[in-house]
């Protein structure tokens, strides 16, 4: 049990990677705080979990500043701090450069970038408090390595700022002893893409990435989940400002 007694936040927590890594937690012992925009989403997520008195979800834009802080706080009064903040939420869409309009361009940053930085300034006052605690961020193999298939300029963008964040904060806040790593996964299927592509869309364009990977699949939300599991355990006590490409070997090259 690597996370009995501990505390976590996860935004973005209502459906794929994000309520992947919240199962696991709670399957290891924290008690967990279910974060995204859609509360009946998160309320049907919740009702998963076996133990009600371990699991609380709180709907907000983590878009906005003034969620992030009023999230720890809810965190803080119903299990009594914040250990562990999984900084998940995000949004997916290819859009070529020259068609990005300013309203999608401050939708990637303030949801990937804004979202993630004032969601960690608020957790880690919190962390501060209980003398210490982990931070991992989900940003993206775009931000690492451009794809002609599916044009991100602005997303990739937002999620190099992540990357950038979990270094600097590994300076900033270890002395205060919290840890904050990244993850950069490729394609991993989720419910992301059902928000821009209709189900048979889905169902047709997803499987032409398998070949894309090195390791001839797509990656499911239990590939990453694990990795930000790892990092955020004591076994990663030495690992801080570092980002790990969850990625079937993609960076690794092409065959």
């Amino acid at each position: 049990m690597r996370f009995e007694k501990k505390v976590a936040i996860v935004t973005g927590g209502g459906s794929g990677i994000g309520l992947e890594t919240a199962k696991r937690l709670y399957a290891e012992g924290a008690s967990v705080v279910l974060n995204g925009r859609d509360k009946a989403k998160l309320r049907a997520a919740a009702a998963g979990f076996a133990d009600p008195s371990r699991i609380a979800i709180f709907a907000g834009d983590i878009a906005k500043v003034a969620t992030s802080a009023s999230l720890v706080e809810a965190a803080e009064n119903q299990f009594g701090g914040v250990d562990i903040l999984i900084n998940n939420a995000g949004v997916f869409k290819p859009i070529p450069f020259g068609e990005v309009t300013e309203e999608q361009y401050d939708w990637f940053l303030d949801t990937i970038l804004k979202g993630k930085f004032f969601m960690a300034q608020a957790a880690a006052r919190s962390m501060k408090k209980r003398g210490g605690g982990v931070i991992v961020n989900t940003g993206s193999m775009w931000a690492l390595q451009a794809v002609g298939a599916t044009p991100s300029s602005t997303y990739s963008a937002a999620n190099a700022g992540v990357h950038a964040l979990a270094r600097n904060l590994a300076l900033e806040l270890a002395g205060d002893h919290i840890r904050i790593n990244a993850v950069a996964p490729a394609v991993v299927e989720t419910p992301v893409y059902s928000t821009f592509l209709s189900e048979e869309e889905v169902s047709k364009v997803l499987p032409t990435f398998n070949a894309f990977h090195p390791l001839g699949r797509n990656g499911q939300p239990g590939d990453v989940a694990a990795a930000i599991l790892f990092l955020a355990s004591d076994e990663a006590s030495w690992i801080t400002g570092t980002t790990i490409p969850i990625d079937g070997g993609v960076m690794a090259g092409r065959n």
